[in-house]
Formats: C-alpha cells, sequence, structure tokens
C-alpha cells in the first residue's frame, strides 16, 4: 500500500514532510487540494480519523479572514466540513 498525502504543494510544513519521506525512502502519493478539492466524502473519513476540530488550521491567513459568523459555523462538525471544503486551504496538513 502506497502511502497518500493530502496538501498544499508550497506549504513550508508539507515542504519538510516531503524532505523526510523522500530521505526515508518512503514511497508517496501526493494530493494537492488546491487543485483537488477534497470531497465531502472524504472530510468526513478524516473527521473520523482525527475528529474534526483536529482538521482547521486556525493558525492561517484563511482563517483570520474569516468573519464572525464563518468562525461560528467552525463550532458544529457539518457546518465546519463545509467550510473547510469550500476553503480547503484552511485544512491543516499534511493529512
Amino acid at each position: 500500500m502506497q502511502l497518500r498525502i493530502y496538501g498544499i504543494k508550497n506549504c513550508n510544513t508539507m515542504k519538510k514532510t516531503f524532505d523526510f519521506l523522500e530521505s526515508e525512502g518512503i514511497e508517496y502519493e501526493f494530493v494537492d487540494y488546491k487543485k483537488q478539492a477534497p470531497s465531502a466524502a472524504l472530510l468526513v473519513k478524516f473527521a473520523d480519523k482525527v475528529g474534526f476540530e483536529s482538521l482547521i488550521n486556525k493558525r492561517g491567513t484563511t482563517y483570520r479572514k474569516l468573519d464572525d459568523a464563518d468562525k461560528e459555523k467552525l463550532e458544529s462538525e457539518k457546518s465546519a466540513l463545509a467550510v473547510l471544503a469550500e476553503k480547503s486551504s484552511m485544512i491543516k496538513r499534511p493529512l
């Protein structure tokens, strides 16, 4: 089974992840969710594994630019996953 990594190619954390995987000789498939947005079903799978709160990157500029109404949507799983599907830059990475 090949490892599948989800993230954003230009993210510094992703670059460190790529460097680590390559230095360890670990093969992986990369899915850039800026180019291929994650489906609602995939986000549900991620949330089931780690909890929806763990998917939200609250340190990035996308989160900081949200208005209070959108930030409030991040409090419940269903509405949070809808926001993450729309604004994939706000998903923590790597996944």
